[in-house]
């Protein structure tokens, strides 16, 4: 059974960065597109970013582009997410997921099979 660890996330002023962690464990995941959602407090998940198995192909959210980067360690099955000029409009808690079934969507909850259980990002003004 894969486990999803979400870590990094915490209180940050506007303008400021963090980066969070997605460390996997029960299989390895570097054959695998993995990718990040957000679900602030009264909406519904939205997608943030994807990456294709070899980090050769990354998919972005318009509301994201420029200020967040994602990467992955497949030597270490760790996803990352550099998350830079915060906004206060980011706030939200920040899932990962891991693809299992190809040729679903990247950028819906639909398609992804595994999910980690979520690090809050508050950003203040």
């Amino acid at each position: 059974q894969v486990q999803l660890v979400e870590s990094g996330g915490g209180l940050v002023q506007a303008g400021g960065s963090l980066r969070l962690s997605c460390a996997a464990s029960g299989r390895t995941l570097s054959r695998n597109a993995m990718g990040w959602f957000r679900q602030a407090s009264g909406k519904e998940r939205e997608f943030v970013v994807a990456i294709g198995w070899s980090g050769g192909s990354t998919y972005y959210a318009d509301s994201v582009k420029g200020r967040f980067t994602i990467s992955r360690d497949n030597a270490k099955n760790t996803v990352y997410l550099q998350m830079n000029s915060l906004k206060p409009e980011d706030t939200a808690i920040y899932y990962c997921a891991a693809v299992l079934r190809l040729g679903l969507p990247l950028t819906t909850p639909n398609g992804y099979d595994y999910w980690g259980q979520g690090t809050q990002v508050t950003v203040s003004s």
